[in-house]
């Protein structure tokens, strides 16, 4: 069992021990925003924006209205965006989840030599999880605290407990996020298996008992032979999850006219979580092959039926060592993933398998397979579904890409953030690549606040652009020197912006309120918010975020527009892994080349680092030997002014000049130093005493 190196808390990071999400001053989110798209607009399109921020913010003006309101709200609710912000970002979206939203994280590649070593590997996790289950149940998960910028901030936990008991409801306008609270049903004890694209009940608690590994490899073994009878198959309804939420949500209400199928719909709906035992998917299992399967499945030729994407965790054991879990999004963020999964991991790592106990005492009744009544409406639904997947799978262009040549290790000895850095080289890459900058997000965790999700971090700062224009489109009248300046002038803005987003402060999230306020008001649609730099704003063509790990496993996902990327990132002490994706069917997109560009691009900063040091080291050398020279002179003309006057007549000496201030006042420079002999000689040619 591994142990929490986190300080635990009475309360757990309730909401109460945590301040409320501030509203940003109206004027500074102006400004910011207005600063933040001047380079990515035409000079007429910024005027004309200009003049309409300038008439929204005006006093007495529509902007101080919404703020007044907005400010209003925050008072008497929780968190004021935390809605605008679901709805915004997840419920509203009508894409279907896979690659489109739901991320997934790929485990290290597992090498089973037999099929009962994936069932195994199966039976640990689960046991993991439902250990992991019972620190939440018992409200003694120990309490985060903020890392990097702010760190120690105490922050908010309320997504951890969302993570086995929540639920995406397909909506045809909007979705619902579920919570079950035990108060008002009975909690799950089960958790639904998927295997051969089938789903099946494995009940976690059989009398009043929670069942062991080895109970649960034996209720597996059963589940993988009630698959296997293809006289019970059933067509593949998991599909119909992959589907457009609008879609979904009708195909939804198709299967709720049986009384069968909303008996299935309800297990799945409760359930824990989701173990998906997949087949083996082929014989090449690289980086990059993993994490497509991890989001999609490979489609209905593969496994891409064997998923039921509403529920937040699904944990994915192929019979080839592809591992990993996906998890629905809205439900929390990719930190609690990980910390979650991480804590998984290291309990399989750092426990043996406990399969070599005694068999149960009782004999355990088999899991049930969920059944379904499929009218031919339902079969259409299947295979509209299947071909949309399947077209989804032709179409993501991922590439995941270790870097090797170093990683954050060398960054911290530049004494930058490495987050900032990886950023800088991340705008660096897709300007080489694209020639522009693009409105850019990095997702920033407000989880300081109750109930805080995230704002963004606007990477494709001015500071920034400057730097990769001057890096791309270098010319020799550009000294390493003033690079190096551009480049720290661009981390200390990215940081900057940084520190903003994670105290509350960013422009993002403010908008968003202002927007839906207007929206409650009955305002109809500003000017605003129609205004087509509003518009390029929000399509973020370069979609970030960093999700480091301390166990071997990487986070991907796709990009969240048609002609754009999503660039997922994980900085190790000596090497950084990327997980690139975009479409196939964008003309302006090729994952591999931004990746090559990336590269080069850390490599071409690590040259200027390393560069603009040596200059550095070299001048603190010539400084040493300057005041070194200095002191000797000093110390011989002490000891020459002690000696008697017929002495100083035998020796004739001339004091020589040997300090020359250079037109930088801080450094001092020896040109010549006084040898025995009394000749002056250039300072190169003195050896070191």
């Amino acid at each position: 069992m591994p142990v929490f190196d986190r300080d635990a808390s009475e309360d757990s990071g309730g909401r109460d021990a945590l301040p409320k999400l501030p509203v940003p001053n109206l004027k500074d989110t102006l400004d910011m925003y207005l600063r933040c798209m001047k380079h990515l607009l035409t000079e007429e399109q910024f005027n004309k924006t200009q003049n309409i921020v300038t008439q929204f913010g005006a006093p007495g003006g529509v902007g101080e209205l919404l703020q007044s309101k907005l400010t209003e709200r925050s008072e008497n609710v929780a968190n004021w965006v935390y809605d605008y912000w679901l709805n915004d970002m997840y419920l509203n979206n009508r894409l279907a989840l896979p690659v489109n939203s739901s991320p997934a994280m790929v485990f290290p590649q597992q090498n089973f030599m037999a099929p009962i070593d994936s069932l195994r590997f199966a039976a640990h996790l689960i046991s993991g999880v439902l250990e992991y289950k019972t620190h939440l149940d018992d409200r003694d998960l120990p309490v985060d605290y903020a890392r990097g910028q702010l760190a120690g901030t105490r922050l908010c936990m309320e997504q951890y407990y969302r993570l086995f008991t929540s639920y995406r409801l397909p909506g045809p306008e909007r979705d619902t996020l579920v919570a079950q609270e035990s108060s008002v049903m009975p909690e799950p004890e089960h958790i639904i298996v998927a295997c051969k694209n089938q789903f099946f009940v494995l009940d976690v608690m059989i009398n009043f008992r929670q069942l062991n590994q080895r109970d649960l490899l034996t209720q597996l073994e059963k589940i993988v032979k009630m698959a296997d009878n293809e006289e019970e198959q059933l067509p593949p309804i998991g599909l119909l999850t992959s589907d457009g939420r609008t879609e979904w949500a009708e195909s939804r209400s198709v299967l709720m006219r049986e009384s069968t199928n909303r008996d299935s719909l309800d297990m799945i709906e409760r359930c824990l979580c989701l173990v998906c035992l997949d087949d083996a998917s082929g014989p090449e299992l690289s980086d990059t092959k993993r994490a497509m399967l991890m989001l999609h499945g490979g489609g209905l030729t593969k496994n891409g039926g064997n998923r039921w994407y509403d529920k937040p965790m699904q944990f994915i054991v192929g019979a080839d060592g592809c591992c990993g879990v996906v998890c629905e999004h809205s439900a929390f963020e990719g930190i609690v993933l990980v910390q979650c999964t991480e804590y998984l991991l290291k309990c399989m790592i750092g426990s043996p398998s406990k399969l070599v106990r005694a068999a149960s005492v009782s004999e355990l009744p088999a899991p049930r397979r969920l059944r379904w009544k499929c009218t031919p409406e339902i079969h259409k639904l299947i295979t509209s579904a299947a071909d949309k997947l399947q077209r989804m799978v032709k179409n993501l262009d991922i590439n995941v890409h270790k870097f090797h040549d170093y990683g954050k290790g060398f960054i911290k000895k530049q004494k930058m953030s490495p987050d900032a850095y990886i950023q800088l080289a991340l705008q660096l890459g897709f300007y080489r690549c694209h020639g522009r900058p693009v409105s850019t997000y990095e997702s920033a965790s407000l989880r300081r606040f109750q109930q805080g999700r995230v704002d963004n971090i606007r990477s494709a700062t001015p500071e920034a652009f400057a730097f990769v224009k001057a890096m791309t489109e270098r010319k020799n009248s550009t000294s390493d020197t003033e690079m190096m300046e551009l480049l720290k002038g661009a981390i200390t803005a990215q940081t900057s912006y940084t520190r903003l987003a994670l105290t509350g402060m960013a422009i993002d999230n403010h908008l968003l309120g202002l927007r839906e306020i207007a929206h409650e008001m009955k305002m109809g649609k500003l000017e605003m918010f129609k205004d087509e730099a509003y518009l390029i704003s929000n399509q973020f063509i370069l979609s970030t975020s960093q999700v480091p790990t301390t166990v071997e496993m990487f986070c991907c996902y796709g990009p969240v527009v048609p002609n754009g990327y999503g660039a997922c990132y994980n900085p190790q002490s000596d090497h950084i892994i990327f997980s690139v994706s975009s479409f196939h069917e964008s003309q302006q997109t090729c994952s591999a080349e931004f990746v090559k560009c990336l590269a080069q691009g850390l490599r071409d900063v690590r040259d200027l680092c390393n560069k603009c040091n040596a200059d550095c080291a070299a001048t603190e050398e010539r400084k040493g030997q300057t005041q070194k020279a200095h002191t000797q002179t000093e110390t011989k003309w002490e000891e020459k002014s002690l000696q008697r006057p017929s002495d100083l007549t035998k020796n004739k000496q001339t004091v020589p000049q040997v300090l020359v201030k250079t037109t930088d006042q801080s450094s001092v420079e020896a040109e010549t130093q006084t040898l025995p002999h009394g000749e002056a000689q250039p300072l190169s040619k003195i050896s070191k005493s």
